[in-house]
Parts: structure tokens; sequence; C-alpha cells
């Protein structure tokens, strides 16, 4: 069975090379999930910067059951390298609206995967704006590379379709 490495995302937005390609340049793991957002590019850009604040999944799963937030919280826009964002990870590059990119740091997440970069990319697009979401693995075994690729796209698909709807207005 083929992974599901990519999801909604456009032929364009599979060859393009994303900020987090750049990172992560020989990472063998390449998962690509893509919506379309009903708002403009600067309010969808707000909403992914709401990832400082929580991870607008599955709540149960990773927020440990508190709801991430429905309104948008003042200065989370203002995003610098360094800073935690989406759980573990760290912002290691940032173009304000248009890309952020995170690392996870050392420590468990590392040592279990190898390189994670996790990056976040806002383009106009038919409906108003598109959200792409880009994660860059290392060699994993097998097993864990097909567990973490299916689990990726229930999380991830999950959290684009949140942002866009809370972008949207619904």
């Amino acid at each position: 069975m083929r992974l599901p490495d990519r999801w909604g995302v456009t032929a364009e937005e599979v060859v393009r090379r994303w900020d987090a390609d750049e990172l992560a340049p020989g990472a063998p793991g390449r998962w690509l999930r893509g919506v379309d957002v009903a708002a403009d590019p600067a309010t969808t850009w707000r909403w992914v910067c709401q990832l400082r604040a929580a991870p607008y999944s599955y709540d149960w799963v990773d927020n440990l059951g508190r709801r991430s937030p429905r309104t948008l919280t003042p200065g989370l826009e203002h995003l610098e390298t360094g800073q935690r964002m989406a759980g573990p990870f760290r912002i290691r590059s940032v173009r304000p609206g248009e890309q952020v990119t995170l690392v996870a740091p050392g420590g468990p997440v590392s040592r279990a995967l190898g390189d994670v970069v996790l990056g976040y990319a806002v383009t106009p697009g038919p409906a108003g704006s598109r959200l792409v979401g880009v994660l860059r693995v290392g060699r994993l075994p097998w097993a864990v590379d097909r567990a973490l690729c299916w689990g990726d796209l229930v999380m991830m698909r999950r959290q684009l379709h949140v942002l866009a709807g809370l972008a949207g207005g619904r």
C-alpha cells in the first residue's frame, strides 16, 4: 500500500520547494497536506499564528482535552525564531504572512524520529487562500515511517480543516 504522503495538494504544490524543504534537504520523508480557505491570505495567516496557543487538531488527543481557542489571541501574530509553536516545535524561520518553519527540539521527539521539520505556508487561492502543511522527517524504520505518515494524515488533515473553518468564519 502506498503511503499517504500527499493529501489535498495541487500538482504545483507538490513540485514547489517550500522553506521546510530547504531546512531538511536530505530528509527522505516529505508529506504534504493542503486545504482551500474561504478567507484572504492575511486572515488565514493570522490563524496559522494561533498554533502558538494550541494544536487545533483533535483536542482530546493532543491538547489534553482542552478546546483550542475559537477566537484570535492578540499578540500571537508576532512570530520570532526560537518561539515555541505547534506543541514541541520551535520556530526556525518565518516569512510573515507567507511561511513559518518549525523544527523539533532535541529530546524524545528527535531521538525517536530523527530530524523533524514542519512548515506551514499560506498562498492566494481560488476560494481566497490556500493553507499547506509540509512535514519532513529523517530516515525511520519501516513500521514507524508508515505509522507516522498515517497519523500525520489524520492529525494534520483535521488541523488544517479546523484552521480553514475558523479563518472562513465557520
